[in-house]
């Protein structure tokens, strides 16, 4: 049955930064950081059925510890989250993951890929300047209730080479057009792009070519600032100072609206950052008007 109500979805991204052996001054190994990141994870999410984790830097074990500590209840009872994703080296668990963490009784997933931003995309490959294998992870899923559907994208970008983080994002963008039927699906696309606003990679993202629309800017537009911080990346002494982590959001044939925006705190009274990056937060709602059916899509699981 079609829904006439605006589906109301929250978004959290966060670069966690992998588990290291040798930390820099100031960071803390895993094992410290790993119950501060489940912490938030499951605070900002405790009451938002509907929400989407979107997560960078992921190593294997990270996941494990990630997706244990979000399903942590009482014995027997059925795990609450599950995930999408493959390790970037090998296409398995080798590397960093960029993991979407999803309710499957919220959410059906109908088909998932990860694609590598290269010139070889469908294997693992370093793709231009790169200083390390990249990959964008893919999902479209129906929401139980009101058989909506939606895709969601979770990506991280080079850190050194400009080059791929350019073209990177023309990937992107052919995937944005292909997943979401030239519009006719709403899509987000989080993730660290090690990319300021003033950078290619972003504005082609968000050029007059693109469909895709900056969740901060939407909000800031109709509220001004959101909560919280401005800056995403602050390194392990809060001496870098940038913004490049973001949501994005498609202009669908329905109609996004941004209800909340927020950079969250990445260290407290206790003086432990939980990462180098800040959580980036929205909760935003998918309108009604030409919300299309889940008539319109293949019923694929990969």
């Amino acid at each position: 049955m079609r829904s006439h109500h605006p589906l109301l979805i929250r978004l959290l991204t966060h670069n966690i930064r992998y588990a290291t052996d040798s930390p820099f001054l100031g960071e803390e190994k895993w094992a410290v950081r790993a119950p501060r990141i489940v912490a938030e994870l499951r605070f900002n999410s405790a009451h938002c059925g509907d929400a989407f984790i979107c997560l960078q830097e992921v190593l294997h074990q990270q996941l494990v510890d990630i997706l244990s500590g979000l399903n942590h209840k009482h014995e027997g009872a059925a795990e609450e989250w599950a995930f999408i994703g493959v390790g970037r080296d090998d296409g398995k668990q080798a590397g960093e993951y960029s993991p979407i963490f999803y309710r499957p009784s919220v959410w059906t997933l109908q088909e998932w890929e990860t694609v590598w931003l290269s010139e070889t995309p469908s294997k693992p490959s370093k793709g231009w300047d790169a200083a390390s294998i990249r990959i964008l992870t893919i999902g479209i899923f129906q929401h139980r209730a009101s058989k909506k559907q939606l895709v969601a994208m979770n990506t991280h970008l080079d850190d050194q080479g400009a080059t791929s983080r350019s073209e990177a994002a023309n990937i992107i963008l052919t995937k944005i057009g292909e997943k979401s039927q030239e519009g006719r699906l709403p899509l987000f696309l989080a993730g660290d792009f090690n990319s300021q606003r003033s950078d290619d990679a972003y504005l082609k993202l968000t050029g007059t070519t693109s469909s895709m629309k900056d969740v901060q800017k939407m909000w800031s537009i109709q509220q001004g600032n959101g909560y919280g911080h401005t800056y995403t990346f602050t390194g392990f002494a809060d001496d870098a100072r940038t913004i490049i982590d973001f949501l994005f959001l498609n202009q669908a044939s329905c109609a996004w609206a941004v209800h909340n925006f927020g950079i969250l705190e990445n260290k407290f009274d206790d003086q432990v950052y939980n990462s180098d990056h800040r959580a980036v937060v929205a909760d935003v709602a998918i309108t009604p008007i030409s919300f299309p059916d889940s008539s319109v899509q293949r019923n694929r699981k990969a």
